[in-house]
């Protein structure tokens, strides 16, 4: 159990650091730009805050406790960058295939954040995990 927090609350922490840096520095004017009148001034923090969490939780659950009983790093990547892949292409894809005026280029360079993302948070998971007995 502590092993499962400890990979939670890290693959948590790497999510909202990495995300924030994205959202708030890297990526923000061009979403904006992107997206224009749909995106809102400010978000709705209370959906933000289970989106993370129920994230988090689905890299550790799918990913990062299967990667610590097989003692594989490239497990846990692997799976949690193919999470990313598909929680983020549900997203973008169905939007890019329902909203006018979803660009198709958010849709790749998101797709590709979120790959990446959730295979940099589930390593750290199972980094800091594999270091609590």
């Amino acid at each position: 159990m502590k092993r499962t927090l400890c990979a939670y609350f890290s693959v948590l922490l790497t999510f909202l650091i990495l995300d924030g840096i994205w959202l708030g520095w890297l990526m923000g004017p061009t979403y904006r730009e992107w997206l224009g009148p749909l995106m809102l001034a400010k978000p709705v923090i209370f959906p933000a805050v289970v989106f993370y969490l129920l994230y988090a939780f689905g890299v550790v659950m799918l990913a990062v406790k299967s990667a610590l009983r097989r003692n594989s790093l490239t497990h846990a990547l692997q799976r949690s960058a193919l999470l990313g892949l598909v929680a983020y292409g549900t997203y973008d894809l169905t939007n890019w295939a329902t909203l006018q005026g979803w660009p198709a280029q958010l849709a790749l360079v998101d797709l590709a954040w979120g790959t990446f993302i959730s295979a940099a948070a589930g390593a750290v998971g199972y980094l800091v995990a594999r270091r609590v007995s």
